[in-house]
């Protein structure tokens, strides 16, 4: 969810992946380097167009920004929230995940507080996350492990 330009996927062409952003588009950074934003399905985090209990791993990374420059290289590498919905933004992006997730599936959720706090992103969702990590300068990027609950459907029952 909210792929972006994968920068953090080690093979941006993992076929064990399903990479989704709401935009496919192109731009050319000021340092002349590119930014290829380009999913393999155009979709709403917001509505997810797979049917319930369908992955047993969702990453989401969606937008950390409410406030970046329309022409910006911020906004255009990471996207940005809306100002006035962005809270219920995240409180249905975070259902629809879990919605996706199979039984005891892993939500992998990757937040940089910046500008939100990550004690408010994390407000949103009635789920508990298992494993928290502070990275990244200042330790602002946060990495946040949930596991849904429920249990493995046994064959033949």
């Amino acid at each position: 969810m909210c792929c972006g330009s994968r920068m953090f996927w080690l093979d941006k062409t993992d076929q064990r992946g399903v990479f989704i952003d709401i935009r496919k588009e192109e731009h050319t950074l000021c340092d002349g380097r590119k930014l290829v934003i380009s999913p393999d399905v155009i979709a709403d985090f917001r509505q997810l167009p797979f049917a319930d209990n369908s992955f047993p791993v969702v990453v989401f990374d969606p937008p950390h920004l409410e406030r970046a420059g329309p022409e910006g290289w911020m906004r255009k590498k990471y996207g940005v929230l809306k100002h006035e919905t962005w809270r219920s933004d995240l409180r249905i992006g975070f259902t629809e995940a879990f919605r996706v997730l199979r039984p005891l599936g892993v939500l992998l959720f990757k937040w940089n507080e910046t500008q939100i706090p990550t004690s408010q992103i994390l407000a949103l969702t009635p789920e508990t996350p298992i494993i928290r990590q502070r990275v990244g300068k200042g330790d602002k990027t946060h990495w946040l492990v949930f596991v849904k609950s429920g249990v493995i459907p046994v064959e033949g029952e």
